[in-house]
């Protein structure tokens, strides 16, 4: 089967230098390498956490919970803002 994959520069020589090396087609070589990376024990990795930070205490009447329609407002505000400097 044919599929396009992206290969980092320095591993895309190591495996054709290898297989040059060994006297296989390129495709054979890569064919045995990922079957033998997929063959190993899985490497357990640590669960990822992603740490979180303390942004204080919210301004008083600001809602959060609705981001987009504070940041619309503030926009709004300041093209109004910079359409009265204009006069």
């Amino acid at each position: 089967m044919r599929t396009t994959i992206d290969i980092e520069s320095g591993l895309l020589k190591r495996l054709r230098t290898e297989a040059h090396r060994r006297g296989l087609p390129f495709k054979t070589l890569l064919s045995i390498v990922i079957r033998r990376g997929l063959e190993q024990a899985p490497v357990a990795l640590p669960p990822y956490e992603c740490p979180t930070f303390s942004m204080g205490t919210p301004a008083a009447g600001v809602n959060f919970d609705k981001a987009l329609g504070v940041s619309s407002a503030l926009d709004d505000e300041e093209v109004a803002r910079e359409m009265s400097l204009r006069k």
